[in-house]
């Protein structure tokens, strides 16, 4: 049988905060780390990689503070790096492999060049870094992607995530279905602390107040790969170019047919390449 989010569902309490996470396998640490969208989890960003995975590695899929089934965090809270610190110190975990989408991949940069010894791989999909123009655009204004994000946090109704499922990927028929739009609407719905915690922190720069130093990514020197999907509509592609040219020891897979969201979109490849990536590198 297939692992199923219940069974999986752990929880535990860190210096500062109560984190949800889902657990599986045995062999290295392998964090994977959620993107900032309305309604995300763990599970709902991992749910079809963490089966794949867990065959050869220990698995944890955490929701960060402001996301999930963790505490709540105002934008003055929002320090991801120190909980995921304090997320490994009450585990156990000296050192893990840190797979991180979007805003879990900003966080697993800045992991890497601020406590490189707690980190043994580095793997982002998608990661902004900075108000690069990649990510603002001329005027400085947000990306497409980013607007529909923002929206769907103001009203996370059903057609307001549909857009933002559909934005998220490039097959948006396979994927922006009725089913899955109301489940991220649900889950968005059901804490409604999270929603405004966000909302209210727009202005002070959620959800990551902390950002990445440019200046020290060359400092990386774990092993590092980049994901990044060629028709991502909420990071651009040039932002992973960007990284590639900056970390020293990194490689870059670039997926055409691919969205912001290269592990739900094409999960057999990702987990192929992550799981060999992980345990060759």
């Amino acid at each position: 049988m297939p692992l199923n989010q219940a069974e999986t569902s752990r929880t535990v309490k860190t210096k500062d905060w109560t984190l949800h996470y889902q657990e599986a396998g045995q062999g290295h640490p392998v964090i994977l780390l959620h993107g900032s969208g309305p309604g995300a989890t763990g599970w709902s960003n991992f749910s079809g990689n963490i089966e794949a995975l867990a065959k050869q590695f220990h698995v944890y899929a955490v929701d960060m503070p402001g996301w999930g089934q963790s505490d709540a965090a105002t934008v003055e809270q929002l320090d991801h790096v120190e909980a995921a610190i304090q997320f490994m110190d009450a585990l156990g975990i000296e050192r893990a492999a840190f797979v991180g989408n979007s805003m879990g991949g900003q966080t697993s940069l800045r992991l890497a060049t601020e406590h490189p010894n707690r980190i043994s791989h580095l793997i982002t999909m998608g990661p902004p870094v900075g108000r690069m123009p990649t990510l603002f655009g001329a005027g400085d204004g947000p990306s497409e992607g980013l607007k529909t994000l923002i929206h769907a946090y103001q009203d996370p109704s059903p057609e307001n995530m549909r857009r933002l499922v559909e934005i998220m990927v490039f097959d948006k028929a396979r994927f922006a279905t009725p089913e899955l739009c109301k489940a991220r609407s649900d889950a968005a719905l059901a804490r409604p602390e999270h929603l405004s915690n966000y909302v209210a922190g727009l202005p002070k720069g959620a959800p990551l107040p902390k950002w990445v130093k440019p200046e020290l990514l060359s400092s990386i020197k774990v092993p590092t790969l980049l994901i990044h999907g060629r028709d991502d509509r909420v990071v651009s592609f040039e932002t992973s170019l960007f990284l590639l040219a900056n970390i020293p020891n990194s490689r870059l897979v670039l997926l055409n047919r691919c969205g912001h969201w290269a592990m739900i979109e094409h999960p057999e490849e990702f987990n192929r390449v992550v799981g060999d990536f992980i345990a060759n590198a």
